[in-house]
């Protein structure tokens, strides 16, 4: 059996765009809603001061972080939207029902904070370093299921060498 070449060139540009095409739309397909996203926005510098979220105290990389807890939709949405920044020992934890892919994106973000995906036990899976309000509306998402998120300071992963496989306190 002969091969037609011009007939092996049609197909293989075929299932080049579609590969091409795939990667694009797994590249900036929102496979969940933004958790951060928001149109609330608040000045309160220090995150215990709202009053619409609680706040306890866990361990990231041997250093005490009072965070803010996101643990509802509408508290999930907003985020840290709109806020002017984070203390060098504040941060804000989300708390979901179950182990998903949470894409985070940074609208109507003022500054840059790492973000941190973490597994049911506290395992840290994905961290994005220095993520900038400027990469909206890219959405971000980790490496595998999470069921938690926490939202330090820009630089707090590096600074504290924060890696994957590290253990959070929650």
């Amino acid at each position: 059996m002969t091969k037609n070449p011009f007939l092996t060139k049609i197909v293989a540009g075929i299932v080049i765009a579609c590969a091409v095409i795939l990667f694009i739309w797994q590249a900036s397909a929102d496979h969940s809603s933004p958790v951060s996203e928001t149109n609330a926005v608040t000045d309160a510098p220090a995150l215990v001061s709202s009053s619409s979220m609680t706040a306890r105290v866990i361990q990231v990389a041997g250093r005490s972080i009072t965070v803010s807890i996101a643990d509802t939709q509408s508290t999930r949405k907003r985020g840290l939207s709109g806020r002017t920044g984070l203390g060098p020992d504040e941060g804000m934890l989300f708390i979901f029902p179950e182990d998903d892919w949470y894409a985070f994106w940074m609208k109507d973000m003022r500054f840059a904070i790492d973000i941190v995906w973490l597994s049911s036990d506290g395992t840290v899976i994905t961290i994005a370093p220095s993520v900038s309000p400027k990469t909206y509306p890219h959405s971000f998402i980790p490496s595998a299921p999470a069921r938690y998120v926490v939202e330090l300071p820009a630089g707090f992963a590096r600074e504290y060498n924060l890696k994957m496989g590290d253990k959070v306190q929650l």
